[in-house]
Order: structure tokens, then sequence, then C-alpha cells
């Protein structure tokens, strides 16, 4: 069924569209987010290279972000419930098919509709958010509930793995997003978009592209830094264990952080707000510089990851605010996989080109974060929704 709402007509997202977006939002991208423990099962289970099981990840994460593509022509379009019923199910399909996959090449094609199917949700998810009288405390929600499934399936899935295989991992998606699925009508039936500014029937193109823009550089910045954080921990003279329990305490400094953000709501100044956010990330890059010592390097660890978690629902909100057409938090889907995808391989080459010297990386991703600020600050206060 087709649904087209005028721009100006107000859906109002309630509470249990909000626990939707939460929990289809945690479960989608769970493959992700423990990605560490499931890489290790496939190289033992299935003999797979560093090469194969890297390529394996890029197609989960490229489809999620191309599922962005498709979504310009549905998302107007389509019944988002119905959508989402409709992503779930073959969400479930492809998890439930790859627990009998035996081989890479009958695994490859699965995770790739699995990813399309999580992607397409995701940005139903982003959407929905967008669209919520507080898309502060949305956006934070969000970020927490994907923080705290996915610390949940780092301690679970290895002892998991050790009984029943890769299989444990799909099988649990599936299971999980079988919970999620009456949710589905909980989402609104459409955009539900508040009114735009006198004229403006559609998101003007410029600081759409600044706001695109901006998400793609701080996402750049934050996953390059995050991917040879443990390189970084152990020049500091960090032993495997202890980088690895002083990362696993920043997850839980991660989730503290969008926890705040989503307290805060819409109450506070959101320039502000974004500021302070930023200044505690590049505080935090800061401390990374010049071969830090243990304690500064878990200092840096903890802050880093506090920062962009509480940043994150900030930037988002800014661009909802934004988004008089709809498209725009699409749009934010593929700036994000983008910046995932580009952050580790640009990292990698300055790494690399610098003898393992993490010192270039650091400076390039603080001037990333800087750029993304001070594009966000050229965001006119008239463009950006008042804070309730």
């Amino acid at each position: 069924m087709s649904v087209r709402l005028p721009a100006h007509t107000v859906a109002p997202v309630r509470g249990g569209a909000l626990i939707a977006l939460i929990a289809f939002a945690a479960v989608a991208p769970l493959v992700l987010m423990t990605a560490p423990a499931l890489a290790g099962q496939l190289a033992s289970q299935f003999g797979l290279g560093p090469e194969r099981i890297g390529r394996l990840f890029a197609v989960e994460l490229g489809a999620m972000s191309l599922a962005t593509l498709p979504a310009y022509f549905w998302l107007p379009r389509v019944d988002w419930r119905r959508a989402a019923a409709c992503a779930a199910w073959l969400f479930i399909a492809a998890n439930l098919a790859s627990c009998f996959a035996a081989t890479y090449a009958e695994l490859l094609p699965l995770r790739l509709l699995s990813a399309l199917a999580g992607g397409s949700l995701m940005i139903l998810c982003l959407s929905t958010a967008a669209a919520s009288a507080n898309p502060e405390r949305a956006y934070g929600l969000w970020v927490c509930g994907q923080l705290a499934l996915g610390a949940l399936g780092l301690l679970l899935f290895p002892a998991w793995f050790a009984r029943h295989g890769v299989a444990a991992c799909y099988l649990s998606l599936a299971a999980l997003m079988a919970l999620c699925l009456p949710l589905a009508r909980c989402f609104p039936s459409a955009a539900a978009r508040p009114a735009a500014p006198s004229g403006a029937g559609a998101t003007p193109w410029r600081p759409a592209l600044i706001g695109a823009a901006a998400t793609l550089c701080f996402y750049v910045s934050l996953s390059g830094t995050w991917t040879f954080i443990g390189s970084i921990a152990t020049q500091a003279g960090l032993s495997p264990e202890q980088s690895g329990d002083w990362l696993a305490l920043a997850t839980l400094m991660g989730i503290a952080g969008s926890v705040c953000a989503a307290a805060i709501g819409g109450r506070g100044a959101r320039r502000r707000l974004l500021i302070a956010g930023y200044g505690l990330m590049l505080l935090a890059l800061a401390l990374l510089l010049g071969a830090p010592r243990a304690g500064r390097f878990a200092a840096a660890a903890l802050v880093f990851k506090y920062a962009w978690t509480f940043i994150l629902p900030f930037i988002l909100a800014t661009l909802a605010a934004l988004d008089h057409s709809g498209r725009l938090m699409n749009t934010v889907n593929l700036a994000i996989g983008g910046g995932l995808a580009l952050g580790p391989a640009l990292a990698g080459e300055l790494m690399a080109a610098r003898g393992q010297n993490p010192q270039t990386l650091l400076l390039v991703a603080m001037g990333l974060a800087a750029l993304s600020l001070a594009l966000l600050l050229t965001l006119r206060p008239a463009s950006v929704r008042s804070p309730q």
C-alpha cells in the first residue's frame, strides 16, 4: 500500500515506536558490534584468513550502508510498518540459513541479504527518531541499545561458540529479531515530519550536504582511531589482557555517554553540548599523542569512548531538525557506513606509511573531528529546531 503524507503533516511518534526503534537498532548491527569475537570463530571454524574475514565484514557493512539507495525510492512510498515486518522476516530467514552454511561461498550471499535487511531497519529507526518529539533522547537510547547488546554479545558468544560454533551467533540474531517482530506495528505508518520553516517544502541541499559531511568526518575520525587503539595500547606498555580490560571498561563508558545524552534530551543548549562533547573527544585524542604511559592511555580510552557516544545523539538531532523532506536521515545512514569503512582504511595507510607510529593518524583524527564540529556550527540556528 502506497503512503504519502503532505510535507507538513505530523504523525506523532509514540512510546511504542521508541521501544521499536531501540530494539530493532540494537539487533540489526549486532554482527558488527561483536566482530572481534565472531572473527576468531570464523577463522577457526571455516579456516578463513584475514583477507576473507575482512571481506566478509566489509560485505556486511557495505550492504547495510547501501540499503540507503533503494530506500530513497521506498521510504516515502511504503507503509513503514509493513516495510519493517518484511525486512525483519528477511533478516530472520537469512540468519537461519547462515546457520547451515558449510562454506565461505555459501555464507557470503546470506550475510549480504541479512545486512541489506538490517540496513533497511536502521534507516527506519533513524527516520523514526528524527520525527520524535525529543530526538536527542531517541538517538541517545538508539546508541545505548546497540552498545549494551553488543557488550552482552561479546561476553556470551565466546562460550556459545565453543559449544555450538558460529551458528550460535546467527541463531541468536534470528531469535532476537523474532522477538522484535511484533514491534514492527509500532512504527509510524509513514514519515512523521515536523513542520518545515515557511517556504521550505524540502530539505535545503546546502545544509544537508554540510550535515552529511560533518557526520562522515566524525565517523572517519572515531573509527580510524578505535581500530588501532590496541596498537597504541601496546606502545603504552599494556599487555593484551590489560588492554582488553580497559577497552571493556571503555564500552561501559560508552553506554554511560549515550545514557547521559538521553537523560539531557532536548533540555540543554544543543550547540554548547556539541562543543563540550567534541572538546572531550579532542582532549582524548591529544592524550594519546606522544607515546602515552599506561595511565594516560587508560584515561584517553575512557574519555574517547564516552565522548563520541555522547556527541552522536546531538549530531543526529541537529540533522533531524533540517530534515523537512524525510530523506536526509537516509543519507546519514550512507555517511555513517562510509565513515566506518573509510576510517580504518585511511588509518591503516597512515600507520603503514609511518612505520606503525600513530602520531600522524591521531593528528588527522583531531583535524577531522575539529572539521566536523566546525561544519555543524556553520548550520544556521534558524534551521535547527530549538530544544524543547
